[in-house]
């Protein structure tokens, strides 16, 4: 394996291209499943509780289910370490409040699987024809890109983010690049066929120019399609109280990210968005994504097994820079809310689900 090189970045931090990785052999993908409808459909329709579920117990494992899982230039590579946990710094230590270590790459790859089956095996709800250019905005550890890299053998896929954590070895035409996505981007006008951004908003602080980039590097025809998780938590049948440490944790979250400019996203801003920035034919869609294996339906029910995985270390991901930097908590308290948000999710008693958002938009032909 190559050694990286060493860069020497400006005092204006630019896109620095990670070194060419040695290829892999591309695999064929099952064919795309339409499973999101639009925002009126029937994303409203309650999840049925698994009846398998109701016993004396309160946790899953109890129940005998599984919910166990095993676990570039000196610049780039400087960290800031807290709570235990490792952060980004190049770019700015607080550009990104979500940790960039081995337990959160993990983390990113299991919740990139449910995602996935959300959207019913699809890695995108734009329409796709043949494209040619492919960029994943902050694209974490760069599976998205790989499995589109794979998906689409006839494309060049590129995946920017402010942290070098993605793997050496990729298909051939799937690289990444480090960059900041709210500078100003130095990619050609009219280039992309499609470009991609997913899970954002904690890390964006103006989305207006973010898109606008986007817009003016897509080429007429292409789509920019947004992904988003809700951070408002429902029960359909009333056995998420107030009280509850999933919400209470969903609710803190919010209200620190709120405080710095970054709240949380949803089908009707992400729609506003696009279309202010001149896209057309904007298209809407949102589906439950269970917390927890408590649904009936085997879909729903491998879903919510993968998000209670990634949930294992996920509030503490999405909780302890927000809670401790934002909201002045102190390290314990901040500990506290996660822990008991991660043993509140191992409860099967507990039906809860939020919303993941999509929205993708088509640039005009003489734009």
């Amino acid at each position: 394996m190559e050694e990286a090189p060493s860069y020497s970045p400006s005092d204006s931090p630019q896109a620095v291209p990670l070194p060419d990785s040695p290829a892999i052999s591309n695999s064929s993908s099952p064919p795309a499943v339409d499973f999101l409808g639009p925002l009126d459909s029937d994303d409203d329709v309650d999840i049925e509780v698994d009846p398998a579920l109701e016993d004396d117990f309160s946790d899953y494992e109890s129940s005998g289910y599984d919910v166990s899982t095993a676990s570039l230039s000196a610049s780039i590579q400087e960290y800031v370490y807290e709570n235990g946990r490792r952060y980004h710094r190049y770019f700015g230590a607080d550009r990104n409040l979500m940790p960039t270590d081995e337990v959160e790459q993990d983390r990113l790859d299991v919740h990139h699987e449910a995602m996935t089956m959300i959207l019913g095996g699809n890695l995108h709800k734009a329409p796709l024809d043949h494209p040619q250019r492919i960029l994943d905005v902050g694209t974490g550890t760069g599976i998205w890109c790989v499995d589109m890299a794979d998906t689409y053998p006839m494309a060049e896929v590129i995946g920017t983010d402010l942290s070098p954590i993605q793997p050496m070895w990729v298909p051939p035409n799937c690289k990444f690049e480090v960059d900041d996505a709210e500078l100003d981007w130095t990619f050609n006008e009219d280039y992309f066929d499609f470009i991609h951004m997913r899970n954002l908003a904690q890390s964006v602080s103006n989305w207006s120019h973010l898109i606008s980039s986007a817009f003016r590097c897509v080429k007429p025809g292409g789509y920019l399609e947004l992904v988003e998780l809700g951070q408002i938590t429902y029960s359909d049948d009333d056995s998420m109280k107030d009280d509850n440490p999933i919400k209470i944790h969903f609710e803190t979250t919010k209200k620190a990210m709120e405080k710095i400019g970054r709240p949380p996203q949803d089908t009707e801003n992400m729609k506003r968005k696009l279309e202010e920035a001149g896209f057309i034919d904007v298209k809407v869609m949102r589906a439950k994504q269970p917390i927890g294996p408590w649904p009936k339906d085997k879909g729903l029910k491998r879903t919510g097994a993968m998000v209670l995985l990634a949930c294992d270390t996920g509030f503490h991901a999405y909780g302890m820079a927000a809670f401790t930097r934002i909201l002045g908590m102190s390290t314990e308290e901040a500990d506290r809310v996660c822990r008991e948000a991660v043993a509140a999710c191992r409860n099967k008693n507990y039906h809860i689900y939020n919303y993941m958002h999509v929205a993708y938009g088509r640039k005009p032909e003489n734009a």
